[in-house]
């Protein structure tokens, strides 16, 4: 039995600083994704599509409660009726603000939420950032996936929670810089591999300040196959993902059944 997925990722440019600018941006780039072409079952945006990383400023410009983004996502995905995985944006709360990704359902009600639990310290996140303190989930057509932003793929021991959760999906937004291209492959193929899932990653593309961004958007299957990869260029990524082969490859291979976590220091 297939459990067939059609995903778009939105590699795009960021204009730290420019909410607006941003969203006319992003909102150009939905209505292509669900009007060329054969329509997509889920959309993925990548990591602070709204700000960028203009973190000085990151106070007055987050989008407060995400209620802005959260009114705009709910109402595109209802009309076109499509999951949107959010990405993430500056989400401004009373204690701060936060690295913060929502994900839709087709009708346009909110089923996931996530703030990035990893703060990338050469960025300085650290300083202007809250961390987020609960791994990210939701389900999508009946089955469970999980939710990553950027830096947390340096940590296996979140995407293997999300697995033992039952996830078979992993969406990763990201704002993955040169020159690390190299790193960027290796860790998605890792976690891919490990936790025999797909794992999905949309990464932003373009120059912010002095810091350039190389794209490579891609999709991995749960065997470590890299089976669609963007370029440099702003671009819609296509692809279509078939979730059984989840199931055939956790099956085949038992990684699962055959740990001894008793014997793992985790601490």
């Amino acid at each position: 039995m297939t459990k067939k997925l059609r995903l778009a990722l939105l590699q795009m440019p960021i204009d730290a600083g420019r909410p607006e600018s941003n969203k006319k941006k992003l909102e150009a780039l939905l209505e292509e994704a669900v009007s060329a072409g054969e329509k997509p079952d889920a959309i993925l945006f990548p990591e602070m599509w709204n700000t960028g990383y203009a973190l000085t400023e990151i106070d007055k410009l987050a989008d407060r409660n995400g209620e802005e983004t959260l009114a705009y996502l709910s109402a595109f995905a209802q009309t076109h009726g499509v999951y949107l995985i959010g990405g993430s944006i500056a989400e401004g709360r009373e204690d701060g603000v936060y690295n913060t990704m929502f994900a839709m359902d087709r009708e346009g009600r909110a089923i996931g939420q996530y703030s990035k639990i990893h703060l990338f310290r050469l960025m300085d996140e650290e300083k202007y950032l809250k961390a987020g303190s609960e791994p990210g989930e939701l389900v999508i057509e009946g089955e469970r996936a999980g939710m990553m932003i950027c830096y947390d793929i340096r940590f296996p021991e979140l995407a293997r929670t999300l697995a033992l959760g039952g996830a078979k999906l992993l969406f990763v937004p990201a704002e993955w810089p040169n020159p690390r291209l190299h790193h960027w492959r290796t860790l998605l193929t890792a976690r891919a591999i490990e936790n025999q899932m797909y794992v999905v990653a949309c990464n932003r593309m373009g120059i912010s300040g002095e810091t350039s961004f190389f794209g490579h958007s891609m999709v991995i299957d749960p065997w470590g196959e890299i089976i669609a990869e963007a370029g440099e260029e702003e671009t819609i990524l296509r692809c279509e993902i078939d979730l059984a082969l989840v199931d055939e490859v956790r099956s085949r291979i038992p990684v699962f059944e055959d740990r001894r976590p008793s014997l793992y220091r985790l601490d």
